[in-house]
């Protein structure tokens, strides 16, 4: 992987023309991982901008972003290789109306036009610079993490009908988690550690006027300081960095350039999405209508 990233100070900036507002932490990191030819592993609750960090380095180095996203049952075929059956059968079929024998046949069907890549396989073949993305690395089992660390050590796939398949570069690889189980030692030891949590308040601030630029700075600093106390209560999904930009733009759209208690009350529903968190931040929030007052029920 060709060194593409100069200094600390240069991560910064260049993940801010794509719109990423790094610290220094997440800057350093990033440019460590250039230097050292390192995958990192960036943990941290949903939605604090751990995906968008590997967006934001795809776009500055001009690099093919490949995703994998990882569920329970992910497996090598879907994460590596597999073969086109269905295509296999055709050309099975085929061969065998000429009287083929099977050794020729075998060795057809096991060939370049009938292997099927998968994403791990898709960035180690690339002869493009690529961003590889492992999302939610925490969801898979310890079976398809070992295969995963299989791959990160060598880079290079060993596919036993065509041999191994070396990389001819190395992608600048991001996993993501959110933490819903311990990775393993092993993993992590091939990675640089990265832990991203939700801003401060002057940083989500800005974040909110960079990604909405049509809000002033005193709504954007209402914004903030809202969703920063609702991360305060006991909620079973605090919001997101993405949802607090959803939130901002919708009170842009419906002309409200000021936060009261009944915008906050007629909006709670972009930054919260479980209606018991939805209540609870409207107890915090809005006050309650005394009783006998236009309104009250």
């Amino acid at each position: 992987m060709a060194e593409r990233l100069e200094s600390v100070e240069g991560v910064s900036e260049r993940l801010r023309t794509a719109e990423y507002l790094s610290d220094t932490s997440i800057a350093g990191v990033v440019f460590l991982a250039d230097r050292l030819e390192k995958p990192v592993l960036v943990e941290g609750p949903a939605g604090v901008g751990k995906t968008e960090l590997a967006k934001a380095v795809a776009a500055i180095t001009g690099s093919r972003l490949i995703r994998l996203q990882c569920y329970e049952g992910l497996d090598e075929a879907k994460a590596l290789y597999e073969w086109n059956y269905k295509k296999q059968l055709l050309r099975i079929q085929a061969d065998r109306e000429h009287e083929t024998s099977w050794e020729v046949v075998e060795a057809d069907i096991f060939a370049e036009p009938f292997l099927l890549t998968r994403p791990l396989l898709e960035a180690i073949r690339s002869t493009d610079p690529v961003v590889l993305l492992i999302d939610e690395v925490d969801r898979v089992e310890l079976e398809t993490e070992a295969l995963l660390l299989e791959v990160l050590s060598d880079f290079q796939v060993s596919i036993p009908e065509l041999g191994t398949i070396q990389g001819t570069q190395r992608p600048f690889v991001f996993l993501t988690s959110n933490n819903t189980r311990e990775l393993s030692e092993a993993l992590k030891r091939r990675c640089l550690y990265l832990h991203i949590d939700y801003p401060e308040l002057e940083r989500e601030k800005e974040i909110v006027r960079v990604r909405v630029p049509e809000i002033d700075e005193a709504l954007a600093g209402q914004v903030a300081r809202v969703v920063r106390t609702i991360r305060q209560l006991d909620l079973k999904k605090a919001p997101s960095i993405s949802e607090t930009i959803d939130w901002a733009r919708t009170l842009i759209y419906l002309g409200i350039d000021e936060i009261t208690p009944e915008a906050i009350d007629g909006t709670l529903h972009v930054l919260l999405k479980y209606q018991p968190d939805i209540a609870k931040a409207r107890k915090e929030l809005v006050p309650a209508t005394p009783a006998g007052t236009p309104g009250a029920n």
